[in-house]
């Protein structure tokens, strides 16, 4: 559950005496318990307030447990409902999970069982409540440019990328492969005056360089053979607009000096040209390598890193802001069943934790491309861990090593206690993460959390 939601829990028994049980021992666990002796009552109560997870008897006087169940799942779709009964067939064990009980229990049960039951019910609602607000906070960041985020320091830069977008100065975008670079260019043109212009990208490192310096300057006719008509090159068409040079490291070293007298003059050559012609375009350039090394090694020159390098933007690799991983998986899940036609609408709570336990080496863009193969495979309504690669099925959970080793000797507790305190610092408090490294579910690390008084 969440760091402020105590789960609430709909007890209902026609016995007195295992109603009492019942409620004395979650009570103890720190649930809010309602308890009702009847059906009827019980469907009151659920009409009356929202549940995490009803337990309720099957077999009662004229209001008997199936009906409870169908009322709960009516109006309480986020959560869950255990079937309690004296009476264990098959039949009506076939009957409560067909009406979609989450479990079914049978009488003289053990205590630790219905615990543990309730626990992992508990952690299902809270996997729910949890993918309902994923997709709400997604309806936010609908628009030309999506970068879903709400981690803290992406959550800076973007917030840097408003102030100097106006500006129309040049930026340099840094970051690994497949963190959204060409994203943020986008999103610069559309904070600043020249968003109703065009936006125009080009790979510096997908031409060769005779290829790229006709695509950039354009030639005149006749400039060459086959050129029977004057060509603008993309720098003129993103007059008045954008122009993004991905991948600028890998421009040759004739194409950089060509590129710096841009820069400098505000005009260009075409290929076979004798007048200059002005240049009206904002210059965005990107890399996924060391600009500075590259002008270290004499691979990149040094006056055209400082003409590009006015702001560098450096964008966060996915594994350093794990919290949106979940996000952004649920929004490539809506696009790519879209685009696929088909009903694929949920991801598995495993397959969930596995994304996120996940280093992502591709970034964002491996995440798209995990999500689009979990959507073509899968044959229901979800994406199962099946359907992701065997390498990600089998990643071991993530460790936190202690960072000094305990000094005088203390109780079991104590240690357990003071590793909950340097996940929770480790991961700044994010309690979903920290629950995911400690290998137990969110409602058992709440529980912990009040135990040893780490509020």
């Amino acid at each position: 559950m969440n760091e402020t939601h105590q789960p609430r829990l709909l007890l209902v028994d026609d016995e007195a005496a295992a109603l009492k049980n019942l409620s004395h021992l979650f009570q103890q666990e720190g649930y809010g318990v309602t308890a009702r002796q009847s059906g009827q009552e019980a469907i009151q109560a659920l009409r009356d307030r929202d549940f995490d997870l009803v337990l309720t008897d099957l077999r009662m006087k004229d209001v008997d447990g199936l009906a409870v169940l169908r009322q709960a799942r009516a109006t309480q779709p986020d959560g869950e409902v255990i079937v309690i009964t004296g009476h264990a067939t098959l039949d009506s064990a076939v009957a409560a999970m067909k009406e979609g009980a989450f479990h079914y229990i049978a009488k003289p049960y053990r205590l630790d069982e219905v615990r543990q039951v309730v626990r992992s019910a508990l952690e299902v609602v809270a996997l729910k409540r949890e993918n309902r607000d994923l997709r709400r906070r997604l309806e936010g960041y609908q628009g030309p440019v999506n970068l879903i985020t709400e981690d803290l320091e992406m959550q800076r830069l973007l917030e840097t990328a408003r102030q100097v977008a106006p500006t129309d100065c040049n930026i340099l975008i840094t970051g690994e492969s497949g963190t959204g670079k060409e994203l943020m260019a986008r999103y610069l043109h559309l904070y600043s005056a020249r968003a109703g212009q065009a936006f125009v990208a080009v790979n510096c490192g997908a031409l060769q360089e005779e290829l790229l310096a006709n695509e950039l300057f354009g030639h005149e006719k006749g400039a060459f053979t086959g050129a029977d008509r004057l060509k603008p090159g993309l720098i003129e068409m993103a007059a008045g607009g954008t122009l993004f040079l991905d991948e600028i490291a890998e421009m040759s070293p004739a194409m950089q000096v060509k590129l710096l007298r841009v820069l400098q003059e505000r005009e260009l050559m075409r290929v076979g040209g004798t007048a200059p012609v002005g240049v009206d375009a904002r210059f965005i350039a990107a890399t996924n390598r060391d600009l500075q090394e590259g002008v270290a090694n004499g691979r990149f020159r040094a006056d055209l890193f400082f003409r590009l390098n006015v702001v560098n933007l450096t964008l966060p690799p996915l594994r350093d802001r794990r919290d949106d991983i979940p996000l952004l998986a649920w929004h490539f899940l809506k696009k790519f069943a879209q685009a696929m036609g088909k009903a694929v609408d949920d991801l598995a709570p495993e397959t969930l934790a596995l994304l996120v336990r996940h280093d992502y080496p591709g970034n964002v863009r491996e995440l798209a491309n995990l999500i689009e193969r979990g959507v073509a495979l899968a044959r229901g309504g979800r994406i199962e861990p099946s359907h992701l690669p065997e390498s990600l099925r089998h990643l071991p959970p993530r460790l936190v090593p202690l960072v000094e080793p305990p000094g005088e000797l203390t109780t079991l507790a104590g240690n357990e206690a003071a590793y909950i305190a340097q996940v929770l610092k480790y991961t700044n408090g994010n309690r979903n993460q920290a629950a995911e490294i400690l290998g137990i579910d969110r409602v058992s690390l709440w529980r912990r959390i009040k135990r040893f008084g780490l509020e």
